[in-house]
């Protein structure tokens, strides 16, 4: 069940963007231990028991009143649930956030953890009320029947909510995760969102910029100064440890992964790989057993 509710895509068509998911009664059932992808960017909650989960080769036990951020296309392993487990559970998509936050510096703000390596915040039993009651909020919301303006108004006020609540808590739990930012490294910081979300379909710079109504130049040269490295980097680099994770924790073939990663062909995955680890897939593979 916990596969189930974490690797299920979030549907614009179906549900517009977000999704959240109170679970308070959780019925244990046998699930084969093989890493999944998460598609969506998913800030989990738990209320009461624990849950074991790996990402990449990191484990981590999630306990009451533990908050986890998740980010988007995330490989992980189910490893274990209590029998009594209880957790809050919000999913959404890069378009939803930039359609419903009224200010430009909260939408930055949720980028940028949407591209944190996964964090686990222990709160205390204040911000932990608080949080779970804005998710309960966004789970009525999400279940009431009113006026379709009405809905969307009302949620997209709760949505605001959770996120100055997400900032309040980074700012006092981690902050060495920086979610305030200038200006002009909004660009950049919505370039890597949008490289997270598209990397596996998208290899080329124009892509992006033209995703941000930008010049491919400007594009550069706004990343290359926020960053150090180009655009084109961060896309090589985003490709290969894809690449390097189905290599590892998939039994997809080679073929298979550069169809995955929308290569024209295994051979043209190869040489790529190749030249950016001097290292074949097929070797890689090997080395990893």
């Amino acid at each position: 069940m916990i596969k189930e509710i974490l690797n299920t895509e979030v549907k614009s068509t179906e549900n517009e963007g977000l999704l959240i998911n109170v679970i308070k009664h959780y019925t244990l059932k046998h699930e084969v231990k093989v890493p999944f992808q998460i598609p969506n960017f998913s800030v989990l909650l738990i209320k009461a028991g624990n849950l074991r989960i790996q990402f990449s080769s990191q484990r981590k036990v999630i306990r009451r009143r533990d908050l986890l951020v998740i980010p988007v296309n995330s490989i992980c392993t189910h490893l274990e649930t209590s029998d009594n487990i209880q957790l809050y559970l919000i999913r959404t998509s890069f378009d939803f956030v930039l359609d419903n936050c009224y200010k430009k510096e909260l939408a930055d703000a949720f980028s940028i953890l949407m591209l944190q390596s996964d964090h686990k915040v222990k709160l205390d039993e204040k911000d932990f009320t608080v949080l779970s009651m804005i998710y309960k909020l966004m789970f009525f919301l999400q279940r009431t029947s009113e006026n379709k303006q009405v809905f969307n108004d009302l949620r997209r006020i709760s949505f605001n909510l959770f996120i100055y609540e997400l900032k309040l808590i980074y700012s006092k739990y981690l902050p060495e995760v920086n979610l305030d930012f200038k200006r002009k490294e909004s660009l950049t910081i919505q370039f890597l969102t949008v490289l997270a979300i598209h990397f596996r379909k998208q290899h080329h710079v124009q892509f992006y910029a033209g995703a941000l109504y930008v010049t491919p130049g400007h594009l550069n040269k706004m990343v290359k100064l926020g960053t150090g490295k180009s655009a084109k980097t961060f896309i090589i680099e985003a490709l290969i440890i894809e690449a390097k994770n189905l290599l590892e924790n998939s039994k997809f073939s080679i073929a298979m992964i550069a169809d995955e990663l929308e290569f024209s062909s295994a051979a043209n995955f190869g040489e790529f790989f190749r030249r950016h680890t001097n290292i074949l897939p097929s070797e890689y593979r090997s080395s990893k057993k």
